[in-house]
């Protein structure tokens, strides 16, 4: 292990100087190795190396800087994430940061004309990967994608900093997070990519059902979605990778079995799902079209009237679009078309989502049209049904524009 031979030097030209000073040395190193050796490290045994890293530091070289904190701050990803504890992600953020500023320290005296050895790749990925461990906001995300992209496409594992095979599996870890950020963003084909040696993970398995869900073909989107749910239910729960948000996964999950024509099957993965994350509108509305389509229509209109106030509860100064659609869909199963009609265009007032902002156009014509207007059904079957998602009652939809012409017609003819 070239590191732990690193290490032995520097003990060597410790040992002659102050044995306290070499016993410090050695604890950090037994320390570490005891977390980074560990396929599941105890977090006892993290909180034991961050503060013999510590005391190593207090007494350490300058060329020993960069590795000291690489280590302590692994010690402290690994403790955050067993604990879930954002401040301790950002803390080892903030360490990996510091290893990085040291790297030049670490050639004291570097050979005439010697070109700077590069910052391992392992180390300039682990920064981000405790920060998004931490947060998930859009500039976090970006930020991210940059740095991580630079230090894989030109990656470098020679540095003494960390064995090649670790260096390799921050590397790694690194990719799945750009995969993941891909996912966010609905780059399907980046995240492929990215996730090309994550077959284990699950990712690739979920990658493919977003795909298949994209192709309308549902029943293998959800068979996708099940292996790579199989897969997390059964992976150890240590992973310096990105974690699936299983209540959000069940809600795609449960949409996708809806589409598939299997809404008992739905609705029982969509109860999960809520109770999983109970802020999760879109659950409770997935759950409403299951049951609807079920036959179930007051509890229905019960998940409909939940999802609404959910979207309310989730949104800043009670500007929801969302929420505003999906109270519209309610009074439109009670008939109320006149207000239903006023909350759809309220949804289009306010900041909402793309797909749902297609719909809540489709849902605004179709009211207009149940209350008889005819140019409003016209504009329903020409120009909002092409573009609403796949939740969006089609069928349902072109009868009541046929009705509204019928009826048109019918009129003209007694006139």
């Amino acid at each position: 292990m070239r590191v732990y031979a690193l290490m032995l030097v520097f003990a060597a030209q410790l040992a002659a100087a102050d044995p306290q000073q070499l016993a410090l040395v050695i604890k950090a190193q037994s320390d570490y190795d005891r977390v980074e050796l560990a396929p599941k490290p105890q977090l006892a045994d993290t909180g034991n190396c961050v503060q013999s890293q510590v005391a190593a530091l207090s007494v350490s070289a300058p060329e020993e800087m960069a590795l000291l904190h690489f280590r302590k701050g692994y010690c402290e990803l690994a403790g955050a994430v067993i604990t879930g504890n954002n401040r301790d992600f950002q803390i080892a953020a903030a360490d990996f940061d510091r290893a990085i500023e040291e790297w030049p320290a670490r050639m004291r005296k570097p050979a005439k004309k010697q070109a700077p050895e590069p910052v391992s790749s392992g180390l300039r990925v682990l920064p981000w990967i405790a920060r998004l461990h931490a947060w998930t906001d859009d500039s976090i995300r970006a930020a991210a994608r940059n740095d991580l992209s630079a230090a894989l496409d030109v990656p470098s594992c020679t540095s003494n900093v960390m064995p090649a095979m670790q260096c390799e599996q921050m590397m790694e870890a690194g990719r799945q997070w750009l995969g993941w950020i891909a996912l966010r963003s609905n780059n399907l084909d980046e995240a492929t990519k990215r996730f090309a040696g994550a077959q284990e993970t699950g990712w690739t398995d979920w990658t493919e059902g977003k795909s298949l869900f994209r192709q309308g073909k549902y029943a293998d989107s959800v068979a996708a979605y099940n292996r790579a749910i199989a897969k997390w239910k059964v992976l150890s729960s240590f992973r310096l990778g990105p974690v699936p948000e299983m209540p959000m996964m069940l809600a795609d999950l449960g949409g996708a079995q809806i589409l598939a024509g299997d809404v008992k099957s739905a609705i029982v993965t969509l109860d999960g799902s809520i109770r999983g994350d109970s802020s999760n509108a879109q659950a409770y509305f997935l759950r409403a079209r299951a049951k609807e389509i079920a036959g179930q229509r007051d509890d229905a209109l019960g998940d409909y009237n939940l999802a609404s106030r959910t979207a309310f509860a989730n949104a800043k100064d009670l500007a929801s679009g969302e929420a505003h659609l999906y109270r519209g869909i309610s009074m439109y199963r009670r008939k109320d078309f006149a207000r239903a009609e006023d909350e759809f265009a309220s949804a289009l007032n306010f900041e909402i989502a793309e797909p749902l902002r297609a719909d809540a156009s489709g849902w605004r014509n179709m009211a207009a049209a149940a209350n008889g207007s005819c140019a409003s059904a016209k504009e329903l079957v020409d120009r909002a049904l092409p573009t609403v998602s796949p939740y969006f009652p089609k069928a349902e939809a072109r009868e009541v524009a046929a009705h509204c012409s019928a009826s048109a017609q019918a009129r003209a003819g007694a006139l």
